[in-house]
């Protein structure tokens, strides 16, 4: 399928810079609950829309602080080097996607921070991606992380404007706890205590599941078609616990909500052919195009994606392409905000 299928037009003026005010006072866009029909809501209302026996499933993953500056010295030389940390290895070496990669070599040692970091190249692979190992390592390292590093803002941000302290609240959900991601799963920026009790009073309810968010979800398809595009891999697990809940919500009928695409993916790569969930744990490169079977997800709430990226093929496989065409360009005219920190929208199974 050709990437540009997937390509739109989107005014500067609906990427969203800072979150709304509160959080679920964010507008909602309600897609297909009627086969194709598209309406205005709040995302403080979506008790109403779902039913008592769903399940909403949101990802815990939280944010690090995974952007570094550093510089690579080489006789009286210094450049240098940006690094974003994507996926952990062990417990001292990361991958890490890095700006100014041509500059290193295998072996050559990079320091972040002052005396409080250093790194060496391990090994460097295609698109700026290189393996780090650094000279801390699991808590020791993360603690520096704190220290020297930056919360990574997507590029569409951080071009316009500086990370500051806001965003160390504004950029993590309110449930966040397990450490590991380097873009938080946006979806669920929307979640306040008050939008959960409104849940529990309706009978729905919530479950967790981890997919550590990698700087991949920010990169471009390059390529003219979907078939030649490599997904990036991102690491996560589903609990037999879990597991075993939302099998129950099955079986009593009720509707499985993913909570973003990462919970979404996630769920996708942990059920069977019969439409069971099972205990899950590793890496998924699972990549989401129109003709694809979903057996995991009965709805989807995620906020508004890039033009020819991945999660834009993503909705469009479920609600549909034609639909989601409709559904954005309503959106653009109507003044919605996208991105990380826009505004959210409410999909159910459609056809392509």
């Amino acid at each position: 399928m050709r990437v540009d299928t997937f390509d739109f037009d989107l005014p500067e003026e609906n990427i969203a810079l800072r979150p709304v005010t509160p959080r679920d006072s964010a507008r909602m866009l309600l897609i297909n609950q009627t086969p194709g029909e598209i309406s205005d809501c709040v995302v403080s209302n979506l008790a109403e829309y779902l039913k008592p026996g769903d399940a909403l499933v949101f990802n815990d993953t939280r944010v690090i602080p995974a952007q570094l500056e550093g510089v690579r010295r080489r006789g009286d030389t210094v450049a240098k080097i940006g690094a974003t940390l994507h996926m952990r290895l062990e417990a001292d070496r990361w991958l890490a996607f890095v700006r100014g990669a041509k500059k290193l070599k295998v072996g050559e040692k990079v320091e972040f921070g002052t005396d409080i970091l250093n790194a060496i190249v391990e090994n460097k692979g295609e698109g700026g991606e290189v393996e780090l190992r650094f000279d801390r390592s699991g808590p020791d390292l993360d603690l520096a992380l704190v220290e020297v590093g930056y919360i990574p803002l997507p590029p569409y941000i951080a071009l316009k404007r500086a990370e500051d302290e806001r965003d160390h609240v504004d950029y993590q959900t309110i449930y966040a706890r397990e450490d590991g991601a380097v873009a938080a799963p946006t979806a669920g920026l929307h979640f306040t205590d008050e939008l959960f009790a409104k849940l529990d009073a309706r009978g729905i309810s919530r479950h967790f599941v981890t997919l550590h968010v990698g700087a991949g979800t920010f990169l471009p398809v390059k390529v003219d078609d979907t078939d030649d595009h490599k997904m990036h891999h991102e690491v996560g697990h589903v609990s037999a616990e879990t597991a075993k809940r939302l099998n129950r919500v099955r079986e009593n009928c009720g509707r499985i909500v993913c909570v973003g695409t990462t919970s979404l993916r996630l769920l996708e790569s942990s059920v069977d052919e019969q439409r069971r969930f099972h205990p899950w744990e590793g890496s998924t490169d699972i990549f989401i195009t129109p003709g694809y079977e979903f057996r995991a997800t009965d709805a989807l709430m995620t906020n508004f994606h890039l033009p020819k990226s991945t999660l834009f093929m993503l909705v469009s496989a479920f609600a549909g392409t034609d639909t989601m065409r409709r559904a954005y360009d309503h959106a653009i005219e109507s003044g919605y905000r996208f991105y990380s920190y826009g505004d959210s929208s409410l999909l159910f199974p459609g056809r392509n």
